[in-house]
């Protein structure tokens, strides 16, 4: 395939990869600073698998994702994955940080049926989008578009490997003065909730930016729910506003929407995505 831009343009950020690196063994510790992102899954997890449920008709007791390929990107340390497979998701996490892959590796390693189940891999999503075309039928990325350097290009590439009617979930932060206060003022210098120097809000992106790139992309927005955590409790719950955390579920056109559509062909998508390979 032409490769008609450099490669060393990519989604991925080599300053926020180097955020996370110094971080790499603490995924684990329920109490550290990842501590929001393991009481997350209280509400992430049954968002995906009950949004999933609802759109199948195909139902396993003891394991209701069965047959389900996911793709977690920047899954980190596992923290999103491990829950995903538990429920019977054949998945595979990618973390452009290798130190994130080889914690998560072994944390996975000592369930017999995760190590089954989960496939980690270093790598961009850019990276394998030539061997993983249409591939997955979820994708999710939760907490990782605020960090990445072309939110576009992402989108782009996350269509390229998901399937026809393939569901997108993603989490992320809103662009506010409110989630400037408290998700960067508040959560960081003051409280310490996350490492000081996590999040840039320049990076943050409003839901309806996030909708606007993925309908231009072929993907129909579903569902945006807002989502809040309390510090005191170490919870998250659901909440209407969606000013500051929100989570969005869109699913991308079927085939036959997509050969009807107007803007440029896949194989333009794919030259971009292909373009951006190999930097991380």
């Amino acid at each position: 395939v032409k490769r008609p831009f450099s490669t060393s343009h990519s989604s991925v950020d080599s300053k926020e990869m180097k955020k996370f690196q110094l971080l790499a063994h603490k995924w684990w510790d329920e109490e550290g600073e990842y501590a929001a992102l393991h009481s997350m899954n209280d509400i992430r997890v049954p968002f995906i698998r009950d949004t999933l449920l609802s759109m199948s008709s195909n139902y396993h007791p003891g394991n209701p994702l069965s047959g389900i390929k996911i793709l977690d990107v920047g899954c980190g340390g596992g923290l999103l994955s491990e829950p995903l497979g538990r429920l019977g998701a054949s998945v595979t996490g990618i973390d452009p940080v290798e130190d994130n892959i080889s914690t998560a590796d072994r944390h996975k390693s000592f369930d017999p049926v995760l190590a089954k189940r989960i496939q980690y891999k270093s790598s961009s999503l850019e990276e394998i989008v030539e061997e993983s075309m249409e591939t997955f039928d979820v994708i999710v990325a939760s907490e990782v578009v605020e960090h990445v350097a072309d939110l576009e290009m992402f989108i782009k590439c996350c269509s390229q490997v998901l399937k026809p009617e393939g569901s997108l979930f993603i989490t992320t932060i809103n662009k506010t003065q409110l989630s400037y206060v408290l998700g960067i003022v508040v959560a960081e210098k003051i409280m310490g909730i996350v490492p000081e120097g996590t999040h840039e809000w320049e990076k943050f992106v409003s839901p309806e930016e996030l909708e606007r790139l993925l309908e231009s992309n072929g993907f129909s927005v579903r569902t945006v729910n807002g989502m809040l955590y309390n510090p005191l409790s170490g919870s998250w719950g659901w909440m209407e506003s969606t000013s500051l955390n929100y989570a969005l579920h869109a699913v991308k056109s079927g085939a036959r929407a997509r050969s009807h559509a107007t803007d440029a062909p896949p194989e333009t998508d794919i030259q971009q995505c292909l373009a951006t390979a190999g930097t991380a």
